[in-house]
């Protein structure tokens, strides 16, 4: 249990605060737009992907994440003003609300690639970032 708990993504959830710190750190954002209980795609690339060891010690070293949620049980509920933060990420960036998207975002914003769950590797997923972060330099 500690373990995934060292390696796990440092989600954010302020698409400013990410912004701010991707700059600071010199890094790109990792936007995940997802429907965290209710969307099969989302949870199996949360499980099998996000999840992974591997995957989150490259996720921390290479990138800034972002999280916004859909979540449509009750019990998973966000308040409103996390909501709001998302419906505003989600007109900027993915008005078609096609879930799950993962976006390479640079530090001024602009998107650099796009992509979703695909039934590939931690190693694919991670390559496939990779070469979205190189189009950044």
């Amino acid at each position: 249990m500690l373990f995934s708990t060292v390696y796990a993504q440092d989600w954010k959830y302020d698409f400013d605060e990410a912004k701010a710190l991707a700059k600071e750190k010199n890094q790109n954002i990792v936007l995940l737009f997802t429907g965290s209980d209710w969307c099969p795609p989302c949870i199996k690339l949360e499980r099998r992907v996000f999840s992974d060891p591997e995957f989150e010690e490259f996720a921390n070293q290479n990138f800034v994440w972002v999280k916004a949620d859909f979540p449509k049980r009750k019990k998973n509920r966000l308040s409103e003003i996390q909501q709001q933060k998302n419906l505003e990420l989600a007109e900027q960036y993915n008005r078609k609300m096609v879930f799950p998207v993962i976006l390479m975002i640079d530090k001024e914003g602009e998107v650099l690639g796009a992509t979703g769950y695909r039934k590939m590797s931690v190693k694919r997923y991670i390559e496939l970032l990779t070469t979205f972060d190189s189009f950044g330099d």
